[in-house]
């Protein structure tokens, strides 16, 4: 007979915040196999990197950083709406390509977004609007 595993042990104060950074720390090391991941990575670096190279303002590097973060946030979401999918629909149906498409279509908005922010301080820091 086989035993019953134990429930993890319950972890408070100090502890709690370094269980949670292990956690989200595996969660990047699952990401860094993404190539959608990695290339949005990259792809925020240019747009920081341009910001520097035009002389941006202060605020739009902040906010720009947000909206990486966020487009990377959003990007860890799919991924895990994928690994679900894939768990509980392993043949192909419809629910699980309506699920997937979601999930793409909202990384494109965030990365939509991007490129129109990085588009806009451009255009802002040369006085062309």
């Amino acid at each position: 007979m086989a035993e019953n595993p134990k429930p993890p042990k319950k972890v408070h104060g100090i502890a709690h915040i370094f269980a949670a950074a292990s956690y989200s720390w595996f969660g990047v090391k699952r990401l860094w196999g993404e190539t959608a991941f990695c290339q949005e990575l990259l792809a925020g670096g240019f747009i920081l990197a341009l910001f520097a190279m035009i002389g941006a303002e202060t605020h739009f590097f902040i906010f720009a950083i947000l909206l990486i973060l966020l487009t990377l946030a959003v990007e860890a979401i799919n991924t895990a709406i994928e690994e679900i999918v894939d768990l509980v629909s392993p043949e192909w149906s419809l629910a699980a390509k309506h699920a997937k498409d979601l999930g793409s279509f909202a990384v494109f908005c965030m990365l939509c977004s991007n490129g129109i922010f990085a588009l806009f301080v451009t255009l802002v820091t040369f006085d062309w609007i």
